[in-house]
């Protein structure tokens, strides 16, 4: 079983090396533990089971929400079971990059209603630090 995380980052595959990267490293390099797939899914493993066993060992979920994302979730991938895996949980942040709150609630309107944080307002930077002092908090 993997280590208790503070953080379970959700995101689109096409942002691994780009936004998803970013805020993966910096919320490391302030010391929270974060499940992300592009490392802790082993070749050949099932992805929607390692999701669900990282989301049970992850204290607090965050979703990078970008142009990206949000297509995914609309066909219906994994990014859309990932989401409603998520959404049964209490603490739930999404993270809009790129896009709108406005076009978050048009995709999902329940995703959409939590408050959450967004890159035009504020850099990255500052939002893993929001982030970091909320697992802080949580313990």
């Amino acid at each position: 079983m993997p280590d208790l995380r503070d953080i379970f980052l959700c995101h689109a595959w096409d942002d691994r090396k780009g936004a998803a990267k970013e805020l993966h490293d910096l919320l490391e390099s302030k010391g929270v533990s974060v499940w992300f797939s592009e490392k802790d899914v082993l070749l050949g493993t099932s992805l929607l089971r390692e999701i669900d066993k990282g989301l049970a060992k992850s204290r607090v979920g965050i979703v990078l929400v970008t142009p990206a994302f949000l297509s995914r979730v609309k066909a219906e991938g994994i990014a859309d079971k990932e989401l409603s895996a998520l959404l049964a949980r209490d603490l739930l942040v999404p993270i809009v990059h790129d896009t709108t709150y406005e076009t978050l609630r048009d995709v999902s309107p329940l995703l959409g209603s939590r408050s959450g944080l967004s890159t035009a307002e504020e850099p990255m930077s500052d939002i893993a630090a929001k982030l970091a002092e909320l697992v802080t908090l949580d313990e």
